[in-house]
């Protein structure tokens, strides 16, 4: 029997996790990890409460745990702590395996400001002594049409780039391929992507079409987006600026646009497309 420990698991991305491992297979026994154990999801699991800032918590809470499932927390200055905390801590638990869910093209100089933490947590955990996989997603396909405002206009510095998003499903599907087996994709970083690139003035008609609403793209210049910003969140920080603007000049860079086959490979089927991104989405992820 192999304990697998899931975060995240009352979100989207570590709720699909639990779902396509609880029961699948009676090698596997979870451990799901999450803030409030009232909003987990019901499945005949155990289940604890903790934070990956609570080094007590998470001790408690991993030992025994032999593979982690590790969803980035909240975006935030604090998330680098954060995340050095848990994964020290799920190292002296005594955690072989980690899979984590990173960012295509995390580096320290990553256009996409975010992409530095995501970074810094790869480098935290491969200093652990823990085995690894890095999933490193792209934006997600059934989030993009969120970055539209109420009259359905995606507004940025995107100029012409292309994005190769991923579908949120295929990132859980793909993580779920790992876990029953880490040992078989220990050391690897698979870049999760759709399978296109896309403009966003195609995100936005394409978008469009499957979810019944006028939607278009408006580009901005570099200034003109932090002006709109600072003026539609006055009270936004200036690191979260920083992240709602680099996702388009990341965009405009190139940054985003390769397509890899890694989802493919792993699930042994295409990566869904935008449309079926959408049409399969969770309630409460649409426009």
């Amino acid at each position: 029997m192999t304990t697998i420990g899931i975060t995240g698991a009352t979100g989207t991305l570590g709720g699909r996790v639990t779902s396509l491992l609880a029961g699948a297979d009676m090698r596997l026994d979870l451990r799901l990890l999450v803030r409030d154990a009232a909003r987990a999801p019901d499945v005949d699991t155990d289940v604890r409460e903790c934070t990956y800032a609570d080094r007590d918590a998470v001790l408690a809470a991993l030992r025994g745990v032999e593979t982690l499932f590790m969803v980035s927390t909240h975006e935030g200055p604090q998330r680098r702590d954060e995340h050095r905390t848990f994964v020290a801590a799920a190292a002296e638990a005594g955690v072989r395996h980690v899979v984590y869910t990173s960012f295509v093209g995390a580096a320290p100089d990553t256009t996409f400001t975010l992409g530095h933490d995501h970074h810094f947590t790869e480098q935290a955990i491969r200093d652990s002594g823990m085995s690894y996989t890095f999933l490193r997603d792209n934006f997600y396909l059934d989030v993009l049409p969120l970055f539209a405002d109420d009259h359905g206009v995606l507004r940025g510095p995107g100029g012409r780039g292309r994005l190769a998003a991923v579908a949120r499903a295929d990132v859980a599907d793909a993580a779920a391929v790992v876990l029953r087996d880490p040992a078989d994709h220990a050391g690897a970083a698979y870049d999760m992507t759709g399978p296109e690139a896309l403009r966003l003035d195609e995100v936005a008609a394409r978008a469009g079409a499957v979810l019944g609403r006028e939607m278009s793209y408006v580009e901005e210049g570099v200034d003109e987006a932090y002006a709109s910003r600072r003026a539609g969140w006055p009270d936004a920080r200036q690191w979260q600026l920083d992240a709602w603007v680099s996702t388009y000049t990341a965009i405009a860079d190139g940054s985003l646009a390769r397509v890899s086959p890694d989802v493919e490979r792993l699930l042994g089927r295409p990566a869904r497309t935008l449309e079926q991104a959408l049409e399969q989405r969770p309630r409460g992820t649409g426009a």
